[in-house]
């Protein structure tokens, strides 16, 4: 019994696979943002009554999580202490010295407090240079000074960041025993451990930020795992990585930062999933849940990585699922300006308290959720009638809108529907138009509480096709965890030219650091024949600031010869990815060792064969398209037999989501029991 467990801003989604009867269950409740481990408790209870069996049944628990992306983004994170070589007291302040766009010197930028504050920095005597020579030896009479002052301030956690630190790391490592031996209780950590690369603001914040959420995110598991065994479940509790890969909850408690962007990296998984089983191989990724909507790519069946991201003002570099996020969901609230009498939706969410004003929660506002409620796109209950739907009071609070625009309650809902898709419209131009791909080549994956509700317009406003509709496209991210498989990256820094570069010295390090992985690995208990290591090396053109990484091929691997190859498959690389290829030398940056360990893949028991769309139909009810109120059949998906076609318009109904198919649309049930949308052929 494995269970994905996924918290969402309105709600926790949750999904129990059993492997021995190869059946899924799942269940949605309503998140609890005051403690999230609530939420997941009360969602642990109902998915075990609905599956019939007791919590002590789960074997295994794979979760993802918020609160390290919350706590940065709501600035509530620990107060951190932070240790420099002397001299770079300002290196979170000075930062890239770089001002955001567009006008970039000619605008006032509101900068944050960094996350660590001078006050609670200090300037150690010592000095490594760029080879890992010691120019200035450690002073450690002066550093325990130091350390004593700060440490007995109050700060919560330490973090140790020195220059160069990822060529010798020998000064922080006697930095931290000396905290360690002194102050037990403060949690602390080290920029060679967390990020051993050059560049020194990305290795100072991203380790700074490990500590700024690592109190928070050891008290939020902490509660978590002592609620779970209260309540009868001694499962193992995994987290999801930002990268889709998995971690311990202790590895979690230590290396919080793996787990900023945790939460999306689940669906992107599932999408995958999904491009394989089908054949797919181009799809886009739309997860529309209640707070926001996270977008992102799979090209020939793999997800894009990128090894930094942004949380907030704030980058993080570790390796992450290239996804982008932005402030429109199901509870995004409407509102007209009273400067310039516009519509405007989101980013401000009514959340999972109280909520869309349909929900009966004490919510006020108009939602987007509430408009889908007025044009009939929402039925009056959800869950499968665990959940029922204020329509009247949903209608009022749209009704105020229109009242404001002169519009009718219909008018206000569209106007708040078509404002919500184009937002969202604007993060999947994002991922495609402007990286240079033609979004008419993809198909898109709608899933999240609220994605099938608004991806057919979608698709039909960026002419991808088909729109693929999952079997649980409510729960999907939490089926994705299920699917996901144990990854950490070792990775370090060896910046040399490779004109006349020794090769048995690249593949000395490299044993060094698989070494390390296998290490890891053996940790996480992960089986011997379930262990994948992945070699690759950073490359640039000497005189470039970015890299380019690339896998090294497995008989590279095997004859540890030389490296030419590797440099042959940069140069065109570089020139697919950036249409140009130099002829001057190539400089190693980096090496990397990605150490994987499988899991065993979800399969679900063959479909319990359906009837006819006809048979399926619940009831018809009117729903609001093209201007016009249309009586519109009203699907259970449950019924729909495997290649049976659905013509739209119709809502197509099922636990953990709703679909609106559009008119001149039709959906069929393909073999893996996903539901495709396509556009009606001309003249039909």
């Amino acid at each position: 019994m494995r269970l994905g467990v996924d918290v969402g801003g309105t709600f926790t989604d949750l999904l129990l696979h059993d492997a021995a009867t190869q059946r899924t269950y799942q269940a949605k409740t309503p998140s609890t943002p005051e403690d999230q481990s609530i939420g997941v408790a009360n969602g642990v209870k109902l998915i075990c009554e609905k599956a019939g069996i007791s919590p002590s049944d789960i074997s295994l628990i794979l979760h993802g999580t918020t609160v390290a992306t919350n706590a940065v983004l709501e600035g509530k994170g620990s107060r951190v202490g932070l240790l420099v070589t002397e001299g770079f007291e300002y290196t979170l302040h000075l930062a890239k010295s770089w001002t955001p766009g567009p006008l970039f010197g000619w605008i006032v930028m509101d900068k944050p407090e960094p996350l660590a504050a001078l006050a609670d920095t200090r300037g150690i005597p010592e000095r490594m240079n760029a080879r890992g020579e010691v120019v200035k030896p450690l002073d450690r009479e002066a550093a325990t000074r130091l350390i004593d002052d700060l440490c007995s301030s109050g700060i919560e956690a330490l973090t140790i960041s020195l220059m160069h630190s990822y060529a010798n790391p020998d000064h922080e490592r006697v930095l931290a025993q000396i905290v360690k031996a002194r102050y037990p209780d403060i949690p602390v950590s080290i920029s060679s451990e967390i990020l051993p690369e050059f560049r020194e603001y990305d290795r100072a914040i991203t380790t700074v930020m490990n500590d700024y959420v690592r109190p928070i995110m050891r008290r939020y598991l902490s509660r978590i795992e002592t609620r779970l065994k209260d309540d009868g479940v001694h499962a193992r509790l995994h987290i999801v990585r930002s990268d889709g890969g998995l971690m311990s909850a202790e590895a979690a408690s230590e290396r919080p930062v793996h787990t900023v962007l945790s939460g999306p990296a689940g669906g992107v998984t599932s999408t995958v999933m999904v491009a394989r089983r089908t054949g797919l191989g181009r799809l886009l990724a739309f997860d529309m849940g209640g707070t926001s909507t996270d977008v992102s790519v799979v090209i020939d069946g793999e997800p894009t990585i990128s090894r930094s991201t942004e949380v907030g003002y704030f980058p993080a570099k570790v390796p992450t699922l290239d996804v982008r996020s932005v402030g429109a969901g199901g509870g995004s609230i409407a509102e007209v300006s009273e400067l310039t009498s516009s519509l405007r939706v989101g980013p401000r969410s009514a959340g999972a308290r109280p909520g869309p004003v349909a929900y009966g929660r004490g919510g006020t506002e108009p939602t987007v959720s509430d408009a889908n409620v007025v044009l009939g796109y929402l039925p009056p209950v959800l869950l499968g009638g665990d959940m029922s739907l204020d329509v009247e009071g949903a209608r009022a609070a749209v009704s105020k809108v229109g009242e404001a625009l002169g519009l009718s309650s219909e008018g206000a809902a569209q106007g708040i529907i078509d404002i919500a898709n184009e937002v969202m419209l604007g993060a999947l131009r994002v991922i495609t138009v402007q990286r240079g791909l033609d979004p008419r080549d993809f198909g898109i994956v709608a899933f999240g509480g609220a994605g099938p509700l608004h991806a057919n317009a979608l698709a039909e406003l960026l002419g991808c096709y088909p729109v693929v509709v999952p079997a649980n496209p409510g729960v999907l991210s939490a089926l994705g965890f299920l699917e996901s498989e144990f990854k950490n990256e070792f990775v370090q820094t060896f910046i040399r030219s490779t004109k006349a570069l020794d090769a048995a010295d690249v593949w000395a390090r490299f044993d060094a650091l698989a070494e390390k992985a296998a290490h890891w690995l053996e940790e996480e208990k992960v089986a011997p024949q379930d262990r994948h290591l992945q070699f690759s090396v950073d490359l640039r053109y000497e005189q470039q600031g970015f890299e380019v990484t690339i896998d090294l091929d497995g008989d590279v691997i095997a004859g540890k010869a030389s490296l030419e190859a590797v440099f042959d498959k940069f140069h065109a690389t570089h020139e697919r990815l950036y249409g140009v290829r130099f002829h001057v030398p190539v400089e190693l940056v980096a090496l990397r060792v990605v150490a994987t360990g499988a899991t065993t893949p979800v399969e679900e028991a063959a479909a319990i064969t359906g009837g006819t769309a006809a048979e399926a139909i619940i009831e018809t009810r009117p729903s609001y398209f093209k201007g016009e109120w249309v009586e519109t059949p009203n699907v259970d998906r449950a019924r729909l037999a495997i290649g049976e076609r659905v013509a739209g318009p119709a809502i197509i109904r099922q636990y953990d989501t709703t679909t609106v198919l559009l008119p001149d649309h039709y959906a069929e049930v393909d073999p893996h029991g996903n539901l495709l949308i396509w556009p009606n052929a001309k003249g039909n």
